[in-house]
């Protein structure tokens, strides 16, 4: 408890403090000219209703705003789909990286570098290469005959997304091949050499064993991914901005809590934020059965 104890004061400092904070702010009507002068208003934020006198009752609040609802759908979607698509790309990947052939270091240091690309410069380089008028998708799937006219693709209410998610993919998917490999190092190989002798095909090993074993990897894998897909903020904010499309949760609570100057409404938005993460990430390591460490329950 003595070695643990800095590190807590600083997690309590760094993150407890701010969280704190942020959950008090969503009760008041705090704004940035007047965060300690505000006053205490309750689940006023949440969700308030007016009943008029024709007996119409008007609902207001987060949890009343369909701006709120669309970012939610969007960022649950995006979450879904990338973490699905890089949990299955990175599989295939580390079977790559454990393979025993020559130049193995270099390609696995080759495969970190879109992860080591800082996020920021990784969706403006991306946001040049999707350029409808400049771009070099555009430029190539012209050349090869894929489309038939230049496609903005972060502007496109229809590609939009699918933009945001070919990045993330692409700079993402290694790091869940890196947590992937470490778990398939740790299998043992006299398990495949007797499978071999047994005659068992590669397919049935993977399904077999291979998985079984790794299952613990891929699920604190995944659950890393998890948490930083549903506050996914930067690469949105770079590449569409202002895309009702692709607008996450991370990205309009900053909107109401700088440009719109509604500190306390964003504060809400990411209180609320914050719970959807923790029950999901509750919600998964109880379904997986699985603790973070890799044993099970």
């Amino acid at each position: 408890m003595i070695f643990l104890l800095p590190m807590i004061v600083a997690l309590l400092v760094v993150a407890g403090w701010p969280l704190f904070r942020t959950i008090y702010f969503s009760f008041t009507d705090a704004s940035l000219t007047d965060l300690y002068g505000a006053e205490w208003v309750g689940f006023k934020n949440y969700l308030a209703w007016t009943t008029l006198k024709s007996g119409r009752v008007i609902f207001s609040g987060v949890l009343a705003d369909p701006g709120w609802w669309n970012a939610v759908w969007n960022t649950v979607r995006f979450a879904a789909v990338s973490v699905t698509l890089e949990a299955v790309l990175g599989m295939a990947v580390a079977l790559v990286l454990n393979a025993d052939f020559k130049g193995r270091g270099i390609v696995r240091a080759a495969i970190l570098i879109p992860w080591a690309i800082p996020t920021i410069v990784s969706a403006k380089m991306w946001s040049w290469m999707l350029n409808d008028q400049f771009g070099i998708l555009n430029d190539l799937f012209l050349k090869l005959g894929l489309i038939s006219g230049k496609i903005a693709w972060t502007a496109n209410a229809d590609t939009a997304m699918t933009a945001v998610l070919i990045v993330d993919v692409w700079k993402t998917t290694p790091f869940m091949a890196l947590l992937i490999l470490a778990g398939l190092q740790m299998v043992p190989k006299d398990i495949y050499e007797a499978a071999d002798i047994d005659g068992v095909h590669p397919v049935k090993q993977f399904f077999r064993i291979t998985l079984p074993l790794v299952r613990p990897a891929i699920m604190v894998a995944v659950i890393f991914r998890l948490l930083d897909a549903m506050r996914i903020f930067d690469l949105i904010y770079v590449l569409t901005p202002n895309s009702s499309q692709t607008k996450t949760m991370s990205v309009i609570a900053r909107e109401n809590l700088i440009d719109f100057d509604k500190f306390a409404y964003g504060s809400t938005m990411s209180t609320l934020l914050f719970v959807l993460i923790a029950a999901m990430t509750i919600l998964y390591i109880w379904l997986g059965r699985v603790r973070l460490d890799g044993g099970d329950r």
